[in-house]
């Protein structure tokens, strides 16, 4: 057999690898725009008053939580989500990259050992040849190009990570304190609105401060293509350059508990006039609130409604409905009412309150007087 007759073979085996990787990469976006458009969840049934109940009137939303309800943006292609912001193209590109080498040397391989264990099997009346010892050309060829390959992909690779991870300045409003509790986000504004749903600016960069109130957790916006660590007792930092309008995922990417898959809500990206009227407006909106409908706002934004229902059902803490006037046993055995200095001192202080039968897992959540005085409202009302 000659020395050359594998390598040869090897050669066009590779050929014919190439041209499936190149017909792959030609048919995804025939693939991806065969595939069903995304439609929204269909919208919950509205729960059916009991006879003779007074009709309530529906809460208006106000236009950005309305925007916040519109279905995602999904236009990517076959092999990734779409791509919303300037730092998403390095990632991207290392990803097709790699993925194309993967699936380029895959079939040589695989094509070569099929190759060669069919064309050498052992057959009657042919003798096993001595194999080669050592073939420079072939061995230097198969350390140079991988190395080459691989420092490439590498300088590619730190390059954008170096980016991802040089925060440019930027304003004040564009600056965003993100907490993260079991399970929720806390997003805090420089004016000091506060949501959980993330609204930001299109075409401008947007930095994120983040904390956590009691495990790791990890923020994950898959159309920017950022995910960072988030720790309790220290700050870890992110940022991002939206290029398109709309609303999009956001998850925690960290098991961090029970209902770790839960702990998802979306950011909105405005254009840039509409992200000052929201905040302005938001503000206005936020200061305006008092009373039982603060106390459902915090209730909501806070990450209460993961913990607490309102139906009568249990979950990790206590149901809200029908508790208040009640007689309250704690884990100590003793028994207290539960009224308004019950409530404050579960808040400021949720485990000296604590009650057998539940973790005593209630972080510490930071709420102002009137915040606290709201929240006694909102369980108040739940009858």
């Amino acid at each position: 057999m000659s020395r050359r007759a594998p390598i040869r073979a090897l050669a066009h085996l590779a050929v014919v690898g190439l041209c499936a990787m190149l017909l792959a990469g030609v048919l995804a976006p025939s693939i991806a725009a065969a595939q069903p458009a995304a439609t929204p969840p269909p919208a919950a049934a509205a729960a059916t008053a009991p006879a003779g109940a007074p009709a309530t009137p529906p809460v208006e939303k106000a236009w950005w939580e309305t925007k916040a309800d519109e279905p995602y943006v999904y236009d990517g292609t076959y092999w990734l989500p779409p791509a919303a912001s300037t730092t998403a193209q390095g990632p991207d590109d290392l990803f097709i990259w790699v993925l194309g080498l993967s699936a380029f040397f895959f079939f040589v391989i695989t094509g070569a050992v099929i190759y060669f264990v069919i064309k050498y099997r052992h057959r009657p009346g042919h003798k096993a040849e001595p194999s080669p010892e050592h073939h420079d050309v072939l061995e230097i060829t198969w350390t140079i190009i991988p190395t080459i390959i691989v420092v490439i992909l590498f300088v590619y690779g730190w390059r954008s990570y170096i980016s991802m991870t040089s925060i440019p300045e930027t304003r004040a409003e564009n600056q965003i304190a993100v907490t993260g509790q079991k399970w929720n986000w806390t997003f805090r504004y420089y004016n000091g609105v506060e949501d959980n749903v993330l609204h930001v600016p299109q075409d401008q960069p947007v930095k994120l401060t983040m904390t956590s109130t009691d495990v790791l957790h990890s923020f994950f916006i898959p159309v920017f293509r950022i995910k960072q660590d988030v720790v309790p007792r220290r700050y870890s930092y992110v940022w991002f350059w939206p290029t398109k309008t709309g609303v999009f995922r956001v998850y925690c990417t960290e098991y961090c508990g029970k209902d770790h898959s839960l702990m998802k809500t979306k950011v909105v990206v405005h254009t840039s006039g509409d992200y000052e009227r929201y905040l302005s407006e938001a503000f206005t909106k936020q200061n305006a609130m008092s009373g039982a409908a603060l106390g459902e706002a915090v209730y909501k934004k806070k990450g209460c409604e993961g913990c607490h229902t309102l139906d009568g059902s249990v979950r990790l803490g206590p149901t809200f409905k029908g508790q208040f006037g009640t007689q309250v046993k704690l884990a100590d055995g003793s028994t207290v009412p539960m009224d308004e200095t019950y409530i404050r001192t579960s808040l400021q202080s949720p485990q000296g309150q604590s009650r057998p039968g539940f973790p005593p897992s209630m972080p510490v959540i930071p709420l102002s007087d009137k915040e606290i005085e709201g929240v006694i409202e909102f369980i108040k009302a739940q009858k």
